[in-house]
């Protein structure tokens, strides 16, 4: 038998239970997972789960910090906007491979380790960047909100490449009648449908504006 790494699995751990939860979910999104189907997977029964796990919120307030885990952690290497573009970036990645944790990330009232960490490291940044301790929680609910909607948004999109994309946007634009819709097409037509369109590129504009937007805040004239 084998953990979700693909090693083989050893003594029934929590680490073990919190990672092979992550890899169900992962596989049939968060409404899926239940403790009986966990055990199953972890070859013991349910009841067992209880050994390392307080009932089904702590599971989720250790899933949700496994995944705070699995991004970059903002150390102060270099100047604060590099520093939240890297964890930005880095966090949208990690919600790219765990999409049911995009509605979840800031739920939790029990937040593990990792979380804080990440939480007190950002606010670390932008604090030793003279940002005063208002504008860094503005600076933290403005980036956050738009991670996280990106991700939400990007992983409701009917489509997953360029080919897909171009597909669909021409089903959609052959159910209007030509000018109906001017504006919208223009935009397929000259953007969206155009060699090489991305809709994952969008998210590095979207990132720059509020970056830059925080600079200016942080500098008022």
């Amino acid at each position: 038998m084998t953990d979700p790494s693909g090693e083989p699995r050893g003594r029934l751990n929590r680490d073990l239970v919190l990672r092979t939860a992550v890899a169900l979910a992962d596989a049939g999104g968060i409404e899926s997972l239940t403790m009986r189907k966990l055990g199953v997977e972890l070859g013991v029964e349910a009841m067992s789960l209880y050994r390392h796990v307080a009932n089904k919120s702590d599971l989720l307030d250790g899933m949700i910090d496994s995944v705070f885990g699995e991004i970059v952690l903002p150390s102060g290497e270099t100047d604060w906007r590099s520093t939240m573009h890297r964890r930005a970036t880095s966090a949208r990645e990690v919600l790219s491979r765990h999409r049911w944790a995009t509605g979840l990330m800031e739920s939790r009232t029990s937040p593990g380790p990792a979380t804080l960490r990440h939480h007190d490291a950002v606010l670390g940044i932008l604090r030793t960047a003279g940002f005063t301790v208002e504008l860094a929680a503005h600076a933290y609910s403005a980036l956050d909100s738009y991670i996280y909607g990106f991700a939400l948004q990007e992983a409701s999109l009917p489509f997953d490449n360029a080919d897909e994309t171009s597909q669909v946007t021409q089903m959609i634009m052959a159910r209007f009648a030509s000018g109906e819709y001017p504006h919208l097409t223009e935009m397929a037509v000259e953007h969206v449908m155009q060699p090489g369109y991305n809709y994952g590129d969008e998210f590095e504009f979207g990132l720059d504006l509020i970056l830059d937007g925080l600079e200016r805040a942080r500098h008022p004239v």
